[in-house]
């Protein structure tokens, strides 16, 4: 099969989504691009002098960090430059009309979804695989309304009934996510102090529990729990949730959130640092198979029912 015919395929499942994923659609977009310029033997700051760019504008197109997608004519520009067959061209504009499609989230109030969280959500829409820890709260992917509300409730006690409904709504939307047909694989960790603070009550805390249970059961789902006994534990201080998209030249991406922002990291020598400390928390926690019965014993004995 040729370079081109590998691309192609490897990009058709993305043009097929009932749901696009913009924010992943403008990386692909950009990461092909990168990659047909260097095939054609270009620097960067030569193809960008071909076609009337400033570096600048072709290193926000290869990045897929502008905040919108490139034009159809920069990117035609380009692709001529590269000398890219017409079937190749129609497929990447396809792909570049995708990326224009807004996501189901961005028809939120900018107040619930700022720049930083639609970035969030558009790259976890198109994972294939998530790692995530947790110190405070039960994964958003994995929470049921009701504990979501007592954690809106809590971290915005001057919230509006409505805000907070609309917040319940969008995570719980969020948490389609892995009950789709091709589902991301999550890889959920767990420091115990999350199992045992009680957000909204003791029964929402029971129900919470047993959805953890059955999600943790699913093959594409995995919870692991960092024990309260476990003391040498590398647990940071801070979640971390690490993005990864399996074979399509992407960078992995670390997210780390902060109270009213974000950082996303793409550069490998960090987002590297952050797969180790993912794999020895891993080590330090608890087994899946163990952890699935700390969370069955903490649900009878802590939020028994009646």
């Amino acid at each position: 099969m040729s370079a081109e015919s590998q691309r192609i395929s490897r990009l058709r499942p993305y043009l097929d989504r009932a749901e696009p994923a913009p924010i992943l659609l403008k990386m692909l977009v950009g990461v092909q691009l990168a990659g047909l310029r260097e095939e054609a033997g270009l620097a960067q700051d030569q193809a960008a002098r071909e076609v009337g760019f400033s570096p600048a504008k072709l290193s926000r197109i290869e990045s897929g960090k502008g905040r919108r997608p490139p034009t159809e004519a920069d990117v035609r520009a380009l692709l001529r430059l590269y000398g890219v067959e017409e079937y190749e061209t129609s497929v990447l504009l396809e792909l570049l009309r995708r990326a224009g499609e807004p996501g189901w989230w961005q028809r939120y109030d900018k107040r619930l979804m700022p720049e930083w969280f639609d970035r969030l959500v558009g790259l976890q829409e198109g994972a294939a695989a998530i790692r995530t820890f947790e110190i405070q709260h039960v994964p958003g992917l994995l929470q049921i309304p009701e504990y979501t509300r007592a954690v809106v409730e809590r971290g915005l006690p001057v919230a509006s009934p409505r805000e907070v409904r609309r917040r319940v709504e969008l995570r719980t939307r969020r948490a389609r996510l892995l009950h789709r047909a091709d589902p991301p694989q999550l890889w959920a960790i767990l420091d115990e102090a999350v199992l045992l603070r009680v957000l909204g009550s003791r029964e929402v805390m029971r129900e919470q529990l047993a959805h953890l249970i059955e999600m943790a059961r699913r093959p594409h789902v995995t919870v692991q729990i960092v024990p309260l006994d476990v003391t040498n534990a590398s647990a940071p201080s801070f979640p971390i949730t690490y993005l990864r998209f399996d074979g399509l030249d992407l960078p992995d991406v670390v997210y780390l959130e902060h109270i009213k922002s974000a950082n996303f990291l793409e550069d490998r020598d960090d987002t590297e640092q952050y797969r180790l400390v993912l794999d020895r928390l891993a080590d330090d926690a608890l087994t899946p198979r163990e952890s699935l019965a700390l969370l069955e014993r903490t649900m009878e004995s802590r939020y028994a029912a009646g």
